[in-house]
């Protein structure tokens, strides 16, 4: 079947098929799907688990099972073998979601899937129940004739994701046959921007460390000891500030913070924009946006111990501490990023002030291997449903799952896309999956599948 008549004919069906997208999405978005007992009853979760199970079986995959992982949390994991000689897909999602945070900020109720200005609004649409979806339509979409999968097709929908308790990796290292595929597609990013077809091909990995200042054995009154006294807090503000330049740039000394990203910009503007930058506050960092969330260490202050303004006292601080995170690129080791931030930290300590830092559990970064068949037949069919060339973008945020498949099958092409464009405003209040973003990939991954089976013949 020639290519444009293969890509109308998928394209007529999900149309066709869009109603029940949106409908089979309000019902994933009703579940309070939070992979955590005290923000959300763990019948949520199970209930979600189940209406995934389902759904993929209805869609195609017959073997489908609940598998409880090591962090107490249930993945979907289900098989569906392909013709003789086809390379096997796994297409991988989430069902778990982050909190709604406060639902005052909500301009409707997060749990409701709710359409305004052509968007649809709930927590968990764009990240990643709207990837669920998307997977559904594709499948759907192949055997809606009662025709066979062109291919092999597995799937994982996890269930504890946004917690980034480990669950999936271990059982990934326990039982790699359930994931054993050619190509592995993570959806779980997204374009650019709507209509800009868009693949991730490196993801920044994780440092955490808390550091920790003491300079008196208590407390001091401001009045009589002030000026000889060391404040603690004051020596952590000092060691704080060394971490960045004037102009905003991570300066960890030891670590290069000059890479350079050489795929899609990131215009200023539209960052801007979708970060929410006030007006008149200048960006950090020199260089490009994108060499700066992509391609660069980053480090951000995640909290402070100290005291509150509301009830303090003149007193000068025995003790106070912080929260780091530095984010690292591929390329970067992040065992050596984590020792060269903890020397940096002890070095930077004024008046002989007391260190420690605690190192936290850290994560890879994560490259792409984009020389492969099947990134070549996902990049042709991504052009194919966007009518628009493929640009490559990078993440800062960090998926460990990615490494852990890399590990145990290190012939499999790892590739990653998804419906999370900026304006999805994941994590956020107000979270909207464009349904434009969700049709489009559902008729590219088909494509893809389509592709990928043909190939064989």
């Amino acid at each position: 079947m020639a290519v444009v008549e293969q890509s109308d004919r998928i394209r007529s069906r999900i149309e066709q098929l869009m109603p029940t997208a949106r409908d089979e999405l309000a019902a994933l978005v009703a579940f309070r799907s939070i992979a955590d007992p005290r923000q959300s009853p763990p019948e949520q979760c199970t209930g979600a688990a189940n209406w995934v199970a389902d759904a993929f079986r209805a869609a195609g995959i017959a073997d489908v099972d609940l598998v409880e992982t090591s962090d107490g949390a249930t993945a979907v994991v289900g098989h569906q073998p392909g013709p003789e000689g086809a390379p096997t897909v796994l297409l991988y999602s989430h069902y778990d979601v982050q909190p709604a945070g406060d639902e005052a900020l909500w301009e409707s109720p997060p749990f409701e899937l709710t359409e305004r200005d052509g968007r649809w609004y709930g927590r968990g649409a764009a990240d990643c129940k709207g990837n669920v979806v998307m997977h559904l339509l594709a499948l759907r979409t192949l055997t809606a004739a009662g025709e066979p999968l062109p291919v092999g097709v597995r799937i994982v929908s996890e269930g504890s994701e946004e917690m980034g308790t480990g669950g999936l990796e271990e059982l990934v290292r326990e039982r790699p046959e359930l994931f054993a595929a050619d190509v592995v597609v993570i959806a779980d990013t997204g374009n650019v921007a709507v209509g800009a077809p868009t693949l991730t091909t490196s993801l920044r990995g994780i440092v955490n460390v808390v550091v920790s200042v003491e300079t008196l054995a208590g407390e001091l009154h401001s009045g009589m000891y002030g000026g000889s006294a060391p404040d603690a807090l004051a020596a952590l503000v000092q060691m704080l500030s060394t971490l960045r330049d004037h102009g905003g740039n991570t300066v960890v000394s030891g670590l290069d913070t000059a890479q350079v990203w050489d795929g899609a910009e990131y215009p200023e503007e539209r960052f801007r924009k979708d970060a929410g930058v006030l007006d008149g506050v200048r960006l950090t960092g020199s260089g490009s946006v994108a060499d700066a969330v992509w391609a660069r260490p980053a480090l951000t202050i995640l909290g402070i111990d100290a005291p509150p303004v509301v009830g303090s006292a003149a007193a000068i601080q025995p003790r106070a501490s912080a929260r780091l995170n530095l984010r690292v690129p591929p390329g970067m080791d992040p065992v050596r990023a984590q020792d060269a931030l903890v020397t940096h930290l002890e070095k930077a300590a004024p008046w002989g002030a007391h260190v420690t830092v605690e190192r936290e559990a850290f994560g890879e970064p994560f490259q792409a291997r984009t020389s492969g068949p099947g990134y070549a037949a996902l990049t042709a069919a991504l052009t194919a449903a966007f009518g628009a060339d493929v640009v490559v973008a990078g993440q800062g945020g960090s998926i460990p799952l990615c490494n852990v498949l890399a590990e145990q099958f290190p012939d499999a092409e790892i590739v990653l896309m998804g419906v999370e464009e900026p304006r999805a405003l994941i994590h956020a209040p107000n979270e909207s999956v464009d349904p434009s973003e969700i049709e489009n990939l559902a008729v590219a991954e088909a494509l893809f599948l389509q592709g990928l089976g043909d190939r064989v013949e």
